[in-house]
């Protein structure tokens, strides 16, 4: 018998008061927006302004030379069809981020679910491939420096020559290295759109080049050589890569997947478009101007074809300068991150289990699920920018090594692991589409004969040499 003081069954239900009731829909509510999955606030503006960037760089200004190994027409054929093979392998590769984890995607998380085993040598060889660029970036600032500060001295202040400081292509680096550094630190692309955006104008700049010096020669340029519609040259052969590597970017398309608002593919199609549509638009001004412009006798850099004793190629050299320097960040980040999947190589993927992870995160034993560390990021983020600073410092020509490293790293990354990806995760899906399976697989053996293209010309130019 109970009476009216008994103690309440464990199992008896007990009706919470008003202010428990608060109590508790106020930490529930907490709780679910300290779990909500977190969202990217990257414009499509500042996303299309940092792809073009990364793809736009020092190749371009090869392309007239490009053409004059194969003529206008072939000239154009071949820089329409390596901007649509890029394309596409962008998006298999934005295809694959769809099936990341929530804002989580990147080549090392990819190849968990597709080569779990070769998930770090991919990494490693992305981080080379990005380190490798970004010296080169140094270089030719290193090299173009003092070719602008000469031309401008004299144009500008007086017919002396500048101090031999400002004659050094050392000291410009060591200088460049203040603006570099900070924005190196920096964690998201997205921080990187404004940098992106006057790199960008430095491209429209070298356009206007060379349209105004095809219809207003100046004097001292060289003499036009022949001009052919179709005429294939022997130097073809080392040209074409040229222009399959021109397109390379990528290393940043996760990222950018990751902080881009509301990435639907639709979204990251237009990204993708715009960007590789861009730049294959101004590899065509490039290089039919510049080719029509010097003919058979374009060298392999139209900028120096110029005579640099004008101040309006002067300021186009310096151009050229500011955009080399603001895509050197957008080599480090994804070295940095391919660099910190490399470092945690031997870490065990876990997927936490239960209702409350219903974003479907990845955590990392090591990381948790959040971002890199700071003490993490600050190390690795000045062990990339003191080694290649000192590597650049004191060498000069990397081009053989960059011809290998964009060989084999370029073409990995922009073929040949697109492919595989959708490829194996779309081989046993019932719903996967047929045609872009097979042009998965196709887009493989293309990488693979590039590859091996390349890497054989590479190693017979040294054998030769």
């Amino acid at each position: 018998m109970t009476g009216y003081g008994a103690t309440r069954s464990e199992h008896e239900y007990i009706e919470p008061t008003h202010d428990e009731s608060e109590s508790t829909t106020l930490l529930l509510g907490a709780t679910q927006a300290a779990k909500a999955p977190r969202d990217g606030h990257a414009s499509l503006t500042s996303c299309v302004g940092n792809l073009a960037n990364t793809i736009i760089g020092s190749g371009m200004l090869t392309f007239p030379l490009a053409m004059a190994s194969a003529g206008i027409i072939p000239g154009m054929i071949t820089c329409i069809f390596s901007g649509a093979v890029a394309s596409f392998g962008l998006h298999l590769l934005s295809l694959c981020a769809a099936r990341t984890s929530h804002r989580r995607a990147s080549f090392f998380s990819v190849a968990e679910m597709t080569f779990p085993r070769a998930a770090v040598f991919f990494d490693a060889a992305i981080a080379i491939k990005c380190f490798g660029v970004s010296i080169s970036y140094l270089i030719i600032i290193k090299g173009l420096m003092p070719k602008v500060v000469l031309s401008l001295y004299h144009d500008l202040v007086s017919d002396l020559d500048p101090p031999a400081w400002a004659l050094s292509g050392r000291s410009w680096i060591t200088l460049f290295m203040l603006i570099l550094v900070p924005l190196s630190f920096l964690r998201r692309l997205d921080s990187l759109r404004h940098t992106s955006y006057v790199a960008l104008f430095s491209v429209a700049y070298l356009l206007v080049i060379v349209i105004v010096c095809y219809f207003f020669p100046l004097s001292g340029m060289a003499e036009r050589g022949d001009v052919h519609l179709i005429h294939f040259t022997p130097s073809f052969i080392s040209t074409f890569p040229v222009q399959v590597f021109a397109f390379t970017c990528s290393q940043n398309l996760f990222p950018l997947f990751n902080e881009l608002a509301s990435n639907t593919q639709t979204r990251m199609n237009i990204v993708i478009g715009a960007s590789i549509g861009g730049a294959t638009l101004t590899y065509e001004i490039i290089a039919v101007f510049g080719y029509l412009t010097f003919g058979s006798n374009v060298g392999a850099n139209i900028i120096a074809m110029y005579p640099a004793t004008s101040l309006f190629i002067a300021v186009g050299q310096l151009a050229i300068v500011v955009l080399v320097l603001f895509s050197y960040p957008l080599q480090v980040h994804p070295c940095r991150n391919c660099l910190d999947k490399v470092v945690h190589g031997g870490a065990v993927i876990q997927r936490k289990e239960g209702p409350e992870l219903e974003n479907d995160e990845m955590y990392d034993e090591h990381h948790g699920g959040d971002d890199m560390s700071a003490m993490k990021h600050a190390i690795l983020t000045s062990l990339i920018i003191a080694s290649g600073f000192t590597i650049a410092y004191f060498v000069d020509d990397l081009q053989m090594v960059l011809s290998f490293v964009g060989s084999t790293g370029s073409t990995t990354i922009s073929f040949i692991l697109p492919g595989l990806f959708y490829w194996k995760l779309t081989r046993v899906d019932p719903d996967k589409n047929v045609l872009l399976n097979r042009g998965a697989m196709a887009l493989v053996v293309y990488g693979i004969s590039v590859f091996i293209f390349c890497l054989s010309f590479n190693i017979y130019a040294v054998v030769k040499s």
